[in-house]
């Protein structure tokens, strides 16, 4: 069997751990031995339904409980994993429905296993002939003993985030599994001594990754909820690591900002985060402003500012591409802002804040690469670069995918090489990656190239504007436009009143021009909940710019 099956099923029999599930209602814990057993059983139902090595099974599920003895059934049985985009009460279920056909087709997948609580979606797949099975029906069966597979043999079919109208796969293999969680398992020390704590939706590969499977090899204790149980209430999150005990965890930008404001509202010792150490900010651009924010009052529940752990990621590297180091503090980069703009050079400049010259940007460091993955940075004709020079970021190693799955086929990823373009433009210091921001969302104005996230920082700063949800998009000559600008979108909950939306605009623009010295061609002042973002939390700004039609 495979190294990662084989560490899943050897931490099953000695572990003393397991996964709590349930909260904040009634929690039920489960070993992972127990768990084993359930997804032995599930692998037998797989298996006796005519799931063949190497082939993919769809999961539409929500509850933690469900999903885990699914995930580690369908590896059991040698099968690939793909969990579908999941309907809100929001979506056009015609175009769901269309959508997931779309995703069948492309993965080749024969049967999906539907769980609460999109029991109801059952009859729309029934009348499409596609089989789907309940966890139960499957757990029905009698247990199967590992189907053997090797390490190149497919994991995970992960989609991508964004639209699901154009679907695309990331291939994630065993090798590429089991090269990547034994880097993050050896760099968290990871063990049945830490204790982790998780609202992440197991769909994005954050939540499936790095908070299902890295405990289900590692044998850290699990603690896991809905992304429904924390955005109904936020306070939660903070409350199990309390009460748990929690050692690790981890959340995009936008989570530790709404966090940041709920623990302001809470009293001295209500809360321990004092077993804490690693608290990973990762899936999104990382604020600095943010973690500042969320330390400074986390400190008051016994929080160490040395736990904030700043990562960087992508879906074609299985998961992480490199975490800083932990028991450190988050370290900035200050570099001269005119250099990096205009001649895509990270020159040291002296901190933010003080009154020296140059204007300074302060850009958080990510760590050095994982041990199985190699980091470069190339120009636009794939020439390397050297240290502090901005370019394109390029990834090869065990734990980075070999390519896509396409509504028109196998999609290679990686050169001849073995390098594959990330694209995300940044550069290396000191060994550390530094990200930039995405390239296709640069806006170059005046020869300068301006990374939307500072422009989105600067325009978050001004009274009104909803935190974490700012869109800066790019404006190509003849989108309204004479030459290439930048639109800027922000949230507001005073977006219904004219006057004040008018004000806030107004104040945006100077808010921008004064710290980016570059004028939005436009501002536009959004209700909460307009801005579109993939289910991670991220901003789709290409999706955003389709809000200024018609303005």
């Amino acid at each position: 069997m495979s190294r990662f099956v084989e560490g899943v099923v050897a931490n099953a029999g000695r572990a003393r751990t397991g996964m709590v599930t349930g909260e904040p209602g009634q929690p039920v814990r489960r070993s992972w031995n127990d768990l084993h057993d359930h997804a032995r059983r599930i692998a037998g139902g797989l298996i006796a339904s005519g799931l063949r090595p190497g082939r993919a099974v769809a999961v539409l599920a929500g509850l933690p409980a469900e999903i885990a003895p699914v995930a580690q059934g369908v590896w059991l049985a040698g099968g690939s994993m793909t969990m579908l985009h999941q309907p809100t009460p929001r979506t056009d279920l015609a175009v769901w429905r269309d959508d997931t056909l779309r995703v069948l087709r492309m993965i080749g997948a024969q049967s999906v296993v539907v769980g609460a609580p999109f029991d109801q979606m059952a009859p729309a797949l029934d009348a499409y002939g596609i089989r789907h099975f309940s966890p139960a029906e499957l757990s029905a069966a009698p247990p199967a003993d590992p189907v053997p597979v090797d390490d190149d043999s497919p994991a995970l079919l992960q989609l991508t985030s964004g639209s699901t109208a154009e679907p695309k796969a990331v291939r994630i293999t065993h090798r590429n599994l089991y090269a990547n969680l034994s880097d993050a398992g050896e760099h968290l020390s990871c063990g049945e001594d830490g204790v982790m704590v998780s609202w992440l939706p197991m769909f994005h590969d954050m939540g499936m990754i790095g908070c299902l499977a890295l405990p289900m090899l590692s044998g850290l204790e699990l603690v896991s909820v809905t992304p429904a149980d924390f955005l109904g209430r936020p306070l939660l999150w903070a409350e199990l690591l309390s009460r748990y005990g929690g050692t690790i965890t981890t959340a995009p930008n936008f989570a530790w900002a709404v966090l940041a404001r709920q623990l302001a509202r809470v009293e001295p010792g209500q809360l321990d985060l004092s077993k804490l150490r690693v608290a990973c900010n990762g899936a999104e651009p990382i604020d600095p402003a943010t973690m500042r924010s969320f330390v400074q009052v986390a400190s008051r529940f016994g929080f160490d500012p040395g736990a904030v752990n700043c990562c960087y990621g992508a879906a074609e590297s299985t998961l992480v591409i490199s975490m800083s180091g932990v028991a450190d503090p988050m370290q900035l980069d200050h570099v001269d802002a005119a250099a990096l703009e205009r001649d895509n050079l990270a020159t040291p400049a002296p901190s933010a804040g003080t009154d020296a010259e140059p204007a300074v940007r302060d850009i958080p460091m990510l760590g050095r690469p994982f041990p199985s993955v190699e980091v470069r940075v190339v120009d636009d004709e794939g020439k390397p670069l050297g240290d502090r020079q901005v370019g394109r970021l390029q990834l090869r190693g065990e734990s980075v995918s070999d390519g896509y799955l396409t509504p028109d086929g196998w999609e290679p990823a990686r050169d001849a090489d073995g390098w594959l373009d990330i694209g995300d433009e940044g550069y290396v210091a000191d060994g550390q990656i530094v990200v930039c921001g995405r390239r296709k969302d640069v806006i170059i104005m005046g020869g300068r190239n301006i990374y939307p996230t500072d422009i989105e920082r600067a325009a978050a700063t001004v009274p009104g504007v909803r935190e974490g949800n700012v869109a800066a998009v790019r404006l190509l000559a003849g989108d309204g436009v004479a030459r290439e600008s930048f639109a800027v979108l922000a949230e507001s909950r005073q977006a219904g009143d004219e006057a004040a939306a008018a004000q806030m605009a107004r104040e945006v623009t100077a808010r921008v021009v004064s710290e980016i010295d570059a004028r939005p061609a436009t501002v536009r002042i959004l209700p909460p909940g307009s801005l579109p973002k993939t289910p991670s939390g991220k901003l789709r700004r290409a999706a955003a710019r389709a809000l200024l039609a018609g303005q």
